[in-house]
Formats: C-alpha cells, sequence, structure tokens
C-alpha cells in the first residue's frame, strides 16, 4: 500500500504508545511539510474514528511509517 504523503517520513519508535502521542507525531510531520488543513482534519476524523488498530492504519494510509 502507498501512502498518501510518501515523503513524509514518520518513525513511531520511542513514541508512548499513546494514541494521542502517535497522532501529534504523524500531524507535526504533516504540518512540517505542508499539508493542508483540511487533510489534516480528514486524518484526525478519520483516526479517531475507531480502536488503536485503525488508528494505526490509518497512520500508514497518510504517512510512510518507518
Amino acid at each position: 500500500m502507498v501512502p498518501k504523503f510518501p515523503h513524509i517520513k514518520v518513525t513511531l519508535f520511542g513514541t508512548d504508545g499513546n494514541h494521542f502521542a502517535i497522532m501529534g507525531v504523524v500531524i507535526k510531520e504533516m504540518k512540517r511539510s505542508g499539508v493542508s488543513a483540511s487533510v489534516i482534519n480528514d486524518f484526525r476524523a478519520e483516526a479517531t474514528a475507531g480502536d488503536y488498530d485503525h488508528l494505526l492504519q490509518t497512520c500508514m494510509r497518510y504517512v510512510d511509517v518507518i
């Protein structure tokens, strides 16, 4: 699966595993790369629409998780 923003590389290793910490790392990198606020809001809504596995899958759909 190729993410929507393959040029954005995010390392989740070292985050505390907290749902909000993971979203924060991804959103921070999306902002740093110039992703529009509306896309970030879409990501946030989709990421919080399910359980922890859904969050991780959503992250992988949007950015390159390494």
